[in-house]
């Protein structure tokens, strides 16, 4: 299998099932966001049949690689990594937190914390972390 990136290092996202509902929220956030290539496993497995075997999307220009993981884990995502997105303005940074803070959890309100005059972080549904810095 061709891997779509020409990046040396690319950060990887592991789902239990959940890589191209993910893939399609995250692309749906942004202006410069696209699904480059979805590969998906057969009947011969070793996953569920349909579920992403590997997906590679773009954001702002970053690339980024996912699957749904055909073997249940004891772990999952935490926000130790995080994805830190400069908005570029208040109507960005407040429709990024809300549609990634819906049925996620709030980790810091949007507002001031001292380093920033407009700053918020979110586990998002899917457990990706995501920390959102209005640039000033």
């Amino acid at each position: 299998m061709k891997i779509p990136t020409s990046k040396k290092i690319t950060t990887f996202l592991m789902f239990e099932g959940d890589a191209e509902e993910a893939m399609a929220f995250y692309v749906s956030l942004f202006d410069d966001a696209e699904i480059v290539a979805v590969d998906r496993y057969g009947a011969e497995g070793p996953g569920r049949p349909g579920s992403v075997r590997l997906g590679t999307f773009s954001l702002a220009g970053e690339v980024f690689m996912c699957i749904d993981s055909p073997a249940p884990h004891d772990f999952t995502f935490t926000p130790a990594l995080s994805l830190f997105v400069q908005c570029g303005n208040e109507a960005e940074i407040d429709r990024l937190y809300a549609a990634l803070a819906e049925g996620g959890t709030e980790l810091m309100p949007l507002g001031d914390h001292g380093f920033s005059a407009r700053f918020g972080w979110v586990d998002d549904r899917f457990g990706v972390s995501w920390q959102l810095n209005l640039a000033a």
